[in-house]
């Protein structure tokens, strides 16, 4: 079953698998709809269909399937030319945007030339594989290589000093657009010798659009996801707003000159002369400016899971390099890891508001979640009870990124989503 808005997506999933499942649909949206709603889907017709949708089930369930759904057809996709044929610069952007190849932006044609020129920023050689990759768990992974990621590199505006920086994204094989109907985004950290190679941007306006390396190697995996992880809009790609900052994944350096904290690649047990790209997974992003203290950034924080509780308990804070050193000089936590537990324990929430929605009862059981405890105790508790929704401090992850300019009384701290998984990749060339 699945809801009458992804009808045509379903249908040409089966194709792509082979196996021509039989689908109801009931209306769209299932979720934070009241009992009452669902009871008259139950009672009432397959919007798609017409049918009465118990009926179309039970028939669903028990027909005998025909010689077409047990001998399907192999679904044979077209593999698409090296090359397209000459024309003007202009005809060609063109037919880039109109076939959905682009992130809507102007883009520098990807000429046999310019990806040659490349290929010089790796030793990699042109036609290895890097992966496969898909917006979506249920479409055909396509298979791409390191000449493909350096056709968007080119297209993104990326120079080859850039380039394993971008392999190292590719590598991870993840496509940053989901298929979620949610308006997700995901932050590119580097760290390492290679971000003052590069120049790219640590420190002021680090998130802000005034830096090339930041900007195209940001953007380069935006159009990997389009044109390698196929993500169409009303095909594949479902969000139902989107999110602004999937041009260029808020990608940015550590300010590790400034930090006086170790870096966060050596937290996480790579050595600090190893240039290393961490790609993180929210679920949202907060801002809790005007929190210098670790008791009015516990205090802010709570204030905003308030509004947003963190379903997956995991957190990133994006902290800028003031603060980091009010809390280490001024108030005593000598590490970062330190500082995290401090969060782990002093960030608490009524139990009742980490629970009210019913979407959490089906996630508890999901894969995300890895076990139930302490989601099931917690579930017991009086609404008024207490909980530390952060309640692993190896799941609050601490980056500095900032110029340092900040006065004390008013940062730029953020908490990057409740939902914050995270990759890291060497950068090799």
């Amino acid at each position: 079953m699945a809801t009458s808005h992804f009808a045509n997506y379903m249908e040409r999933d089966s194709k792509i698998h082979g196996v021509p499942l039989r689908f109801s649909f009931p209306p769209h949206p299932t979720a934070w709809v009241s009992r009452e709603t669902h009871q008259k889907y139950v009672e009432g017709n397959d919007p798609i269909t017409g049918q009465p949708l118990m009926e179309e089930l039970i028939d669903a369930l028990t027909r005998p399937l025909t010689e077409e759904e047990k001998h399907p057809e192999p679904f044979k996709k077209s593999r698409r030319p090296q090359l397209l044929e000459p024309d003007t610069e202009d005809n060609l952007r063109r037919l880039f945007i109109q076939n959905g190849w682009t992130d809507g932006l102007p883009i520098i044609l990807p000429t046999e030339e310019r990806v040659a020129e490349m290929l010089t920023g790796t030793d990699h050689d042109s036609q290895e594989v890097i992966g496969h990759m898909s917006v979506t768990p249920h479409e055909e992974k396509l298979e791409y290589t390191v000449e493909k990621v350096a056709i968007n590199a080119v297209m993104a505006g990326a120079r080859p000093e850039h380039f394993p920086v971008i392999l190292a994204i590719a590598a991870t094989q993840r496509a940053l657009i989901p298929s979620s109907t949610g308006s997700w985004c995901h932050m590119i950290l580097v760290n390492g010798p290679i971000r003052n190679e590069i120049g790219m941007n640590s420190g002021i306006g680090a998130f802000s659009p005034v830096n090339m390396a930041n900007s195209v190697i940001g953007r380069a995996w935006t159009l990997m996801s389009i044109c390698q992880g196929q993500a169409k809009p009303g095909k594949t790609f479902w969000s139902s707003q989107g999110n602004n900052n999937t041009y260029n994944n808020m990608c940015a350096a550590e300010n590790e000159e400034e930090s006086v904290w170790e870096p966060f690649h050596v937290t996480k047990g790579y050595k600090a002369d190893e240039s290393i790209v961490s790609v993180f997974r929210g679920w949202a992003m907060l801002s809790t400016s005007g929190a210098a203290s670790h008791r009015s950034l516990g205090e802010e924080l709570n204030i905003q899971l308030a509004v947003m509780p963190p379903l997956n308990s995991a957190a990133t804070i994006i902290m800028d390099p003031l603060v980091a050193r009010n809390l280490k000089e001024n108030e005593g936590f000598s590490t970062k890891q330190y500082f995290m537990k401090w969060l782990s324990k002093n960030i608490r929430i009524p139990a009742g508001q980490y629970w009210k929605t019913d979407q959490i009862d089906m996630l508890v059981a999901s894969e995300a979640y890895k076990g139930v405890e302490p989601y099931a105790s917690w579930k017991k508790l009086p609404d008024d009870a207490l909980i530390t929704p952060y309640f692993k401090p190896e799941n609050i992850h601490i980056v500095v990124i900032g110029g340092g300019i900040s006065p004390l009384w008013k940062t730029s701290d953020y908490i990057y989503g409740s939902s914050a998984s995270i990759d890291k990749w060497r950068v090799k060339k």
